[in-house]
């Protein structure tokens, strides 16, 4: 990984601070996009100061000028970026009926098509060096979704099918495109729906075969893997990191 340039969206905390880390400890060299340029230094100097490489970039993954601008200085700064994780996202509940249009395409702007610009803005780098990896981080609620989140299921769905698409259409440039639909890991956002009593933390435990949380370690370690040599006949997929459940 020593030769290669990362991307990360959303990159600064949770599970995408956890795969910033994992993939500056296996060598590669790291930007990290968050919408809080703040957190994203910080994030990146504490990658630094354990021995990796790393930047951190302020950009809103709705806002596709400021996405192409941090790919630049991604390119001019660390060089060519060739693997790209897409885990920015935003979780809004509403009763559907009570979903207004404006939450309606923020879920879609920010899930989904922040998702498409960060691949297009970042596939002719990986064109151009014949290599490349994307993975998209999704959600287990596409495949076993709960009331009040159309918006963001609708949004992570379009994730799973558009990784599907670009899986096929780049692959003879060898570059892969791969989903991971975390199951119930403890970040942030997680214990803050739980703190506003959306979900229950033990039944959610119960629910899990292996009785725990997931830990962003966990889906660090599957990122590590699909962005590595070894996953290279691997594309298209949606690798479940889930604790064993089923949904």
């Amino acid at each position: 990984m020593s030769a290669r340039t990362a991307i990360v969206t959303g990159g600064a905390s949770g599970i995408g601070g956890g795969i910033s880390r994992r993939l500056a400890a296996d060598g590669a060299q790291v930007a990290i996009f968050d919408l809080s340029g703040d957190a994203a230094k910080a994030a990146a100097e504490s990658i630094e100061k354990a021995g990796g490489r790393a930047i951190g970039v302020p950009v809103d993954v709705v806002d596709r000028a400021a996405i192409d601008a941090g790919v630049e200085e991604v390119r001019a700064r660390l060089g060519q970026p060739t693997i790209l994780v897409n885990n920015a996202g935003l979780t809004v509940e509403n009763a559907f009926l009570e979903t207004t249009a404006a939450a309606w395409h923020q879920m879609i702007s920010i899930n989904l098509t922040g998702t498409f610009d960060c691949c297009q803005a970042v596939l002719p780098h990986m064109i151009e060096a014949g290599w490349g990896r994307i993975v998209n981080i999704s959600s287990s609620s596409v495949y076993g979704p709960p009331p009040g989140l159309a918006g963001y299921v609708a949004a992570k769905s379009g994730v799973v099918g558009l990784t599907k698409v670009l899986a096929l259409e780049f692959a003879k440039h060898g570059i892969t495109v791969n989903s991971i639909p975390p199951g119930f890991i403890d970040t942030p956002m997680t214990r803050d729906v739980v703190d506003r009593g959306f979900i229950d933390l033990d039944q959610q435990i119960a629910k899990t075969p292996v009785g725990r949380m997931g830990r962003p370690e966990d889906i660090a370690a599957a990122t590590a893997f699909l962005v590595s040599e070894e996953a290279g006949y691997i594309t298209g997929q949606s690798l479940g990191v889930n604790g064993g459940r089923i949904i």
